[in-house]
Order: C-alpha cells, then sequence, then structure tokens
C-alpha cells in the first residue's frame, strides 16, 4: 500500500510541477502545439530506440548461446519500461523483464544472464556516448561534467553488481547461516532463501564464462544506438519549430535528465526531472515553444513507454511487482 501511495502522490507531483511550470510562461502565451514533422521525427526517434533496445537484449541473448525471439525481446523491453515507470528507483524494472522471460521459458539463470549482459552493455554504451560527445561537442562545459558524473554512478552500481555476483559465485554455503549471516538478522529460514539467489548467481557468472563476442559486439552496437536516440529526441521536436536553437544544449541534459531520473526515489522522477529541465533549458529553448517542447518532451521520453509497456505487457509487468512486494513481506517475516 505504501509502495502505490508513493507511486501516486509522485505522479501528482509531476503533473502539478509540470502544470506549473507551462503556465509559468503564460505571458508567452500558452502553445502546446508543434508542427507535425517535429511528431514524426520524434515518433521516429522512439520507434528506433525501442526496436533497437529489443535487439540489444536477442543479441545479448545470442552472446551466450540463449534462443531468444524479438518479439520475446520486445514484451520484455516494454514490461521493463511500464514497471520501471510506477517504482520507486525503476526498482520494478527488473522483476518485470525477468517475469516475461520465465513466463517465455527462459531458465532463471539464462535470465539473469540476459538482464546482466543487458546492465553490462548500458554501462558500455553510456561510456561510449559520452566519450563522443565530450569530443563533438567539446565546448559543452557543466553539461559534460553532469553527464559524467551520472555516468560514473552507473558504472558504479553495475561494477558493484558484477563484483559481488563474482564474489558470491565462488563461495559455498552451507545449509545453517554463518555467524556473519546471523548477525544482520539471517535466521535458517531467510537463510534458505538466500542460497536460492546464491544458486542462480552461480549458474549466471558460469554462463557469463562462454560469451560468443560477435554477437555481444553486435548487442553492443545495439546499445550505442538506444542511447543516442535519447540525444535525438529534443532536438527533434524543437529544431523544426526554432531552428536556430542551440543544439548542444538540446542533445546533451536531457541525456543527463534521463540517467539522473533512475537515482531519484519517487516514480517517474516525482516532478525532478521537469523542475531539471526548467533550470538547464529555461533560457536556451524560445519563450513560445518551451511549454509544448517540456510536455512532448515528457511524453516521447516517458508517458509513451508507460502506454506502449501496458498494452504490450501490463499485466506481466504487475504481476512482477506485486511477486516483488510478496517476496519482500516473506522475507521479513520468515522466522
Amino acid at each position: 500500500m505504501k509502495r502505490w501511495l508513493l507511486t501516486a502522490l509522485s505522479f501528482a507531483a509531476v503533473a502539478g510541477i509540470s502544470v506549473y511550470t507551462i503556465f509559468a510562461w503564460s505571458d508567452q502565451g500558452i502553445n502546446l502545439g508543434l508542427p507535425w514533422r517535429a511528431h514524426a521525427l520524434a515518433a521516429l526517434v522512439v520507434l528506433a530506440e525501442i526496436v533497437s533496445r529489443s535487439r540489444k537484449i536477442t543479441w545479448s541473448a545470442n552472446a551466450v548461446r540463449i534462443r531468444l525471439p524479438f518479439f520475446t525481446a520486445l514484451r520484455t523491453t516494454l514490461a521493463g519500461d511500464f514497471g520501471a515507470s510506477i517504482t520507486p528507483a525503476r526498482s520494478g524494472a527488473e522483476p518485470a523483464r525477468y517475469l516475461v522471460l520465465a513466463e517465455a521459458g527462459i531458465p532463471p539463470s539464462s535470465a539473469l544472464v540476459v538482464l546482466f549482459a543487458e546492465l553490462f552493455l548500458e554501462l558500455l554504451s553510456v561510456a561510449t556516448v559520452v566519450v563522443i560527445v565530450s569530443i563533438v561537442f567539446s565546448e559543452a562545459g557543466a553539461v559534460l561534467g553532469a553527464l559524467v558524473g551520472v555516468t560514473g554512478l552507473l558504472a558504479a552500481f553495475v561494477l558493484g553488481l558484477g563484483g559481488l555476483a563474482l564474489v558470491v559465485s565462488r563461495r559455498r554455503v552451507g545449509d545453517e547461516p554463518p555467524r556473519w549471516a546471523r548477525r544482520i538478522g539471517l535466521n535458517p529460514a531467510r537463510w534458505r532463501i538466500v542460497q536460492g539467489w546464491f544458486g542462480h548467481v552461480r549458474s549466471t557468472v558460469d554462463q557469463m564464462r562462454n560469451v560468443d563476442l560477435r554477437w555481444a559486439t553486435a548487442s553492443y552496437l545495439a546499445s550505442v544506438v538506444h542511447v543516442a536516440m535519447k540525444l535525438v529526441v529534443l532536438p527533434a521536436l524543437v529544431l523544426p519549430a526554432a531552428p536556430y536553437t542551440p543544439l548542444t544544449p538540446l542533445a546533451l541534459w536531457p541525456l543527463g535528465f534521463l540517467y539522473g531520473a533512475a537515482v531519484v526515489p519517487a516514480p517517474g522522477g516525482g516532478g525532478a526531472v521537469e523542475i531539471a529541465f526548467r533550470a538547464a533549458l529555461g533560457k536556451v529553448i524560445p519563450p513560445h515553444i518551451f511549454p509544448a517542447a517540456l510536455l512532448w518532451w515528457r511524453f516521447y521520453t516517458f508517458y509513451i513507454y508507460i502506454i506502449l509497456g501496458a498494452l504490450a505487457a501490463g499485466r506481466t509487468a504487475m504481476r512482477a511487482v506485486r511477486k516483488t512486494e510478496e517476496m519482500e513481506d516473506e522475507f521479513e517475516a520468515a522466522t
């Protein structure tokens, strides 16, 4: 119940801050329309982003010799988007993706391999894109520092997760919780749950040791395309209406907003994305199209994924979120 209350409050904050930001430009006249070319370009960018991300999952599976059809990968992608959008700090993304893969007949350890490979390639591709834009947009200044900071946080998370998995895979655990486990409250019932996790992690690490580099490279390139698409959405919306708007902030700041929102506990960013957008781009985007740019950029980078995710795998994603809550409750209640 607390999770859903937080979600409701966060979305209310997003809506309230969006409305406030839009009406702050009321002296310029509130025009929420953009040229049809802007919407056509943004829709094509979203399509390319979804297809490249789905291909990344398919090719990541091929790299570890797992057969994963494209449409299953597409449902996995959209289910993760839906789960991420309605949960704090995007915590529902991986459970939703995992459940789609499990219901498609992918063994648990293989599903974990695919999901970890996606996270690792996301790290590499974000780092690659940041390096490229730092060369192309060498005059960017503060925004590059923000992107490097976001990349560092993502790298720390993924590498930390991988290091933990490697340590766990080398440990052989007994039926009874060791002394360190008892000290942190892992009684025998909870320890049995942890043992099951250890088993999945060991299988995952074993499979990661036999990666087909050809498919891994293809997946990495698809990941670079998917990250690069995030640079294009706002320019696609703004430039057809205001062609003389500076390109550098339009391309770079949104990438930082999108990845930075992942560390905000509130679902959907709780209005933090809208506030950051106004602070960074309020003097860059011409006033007469700023409300439309904010509204439609959020639509093509956030709301459309909720809609598509709900249509493609909304029920599965909701089951995954509920199962995660039940597992947390079971872990807490174990005696």
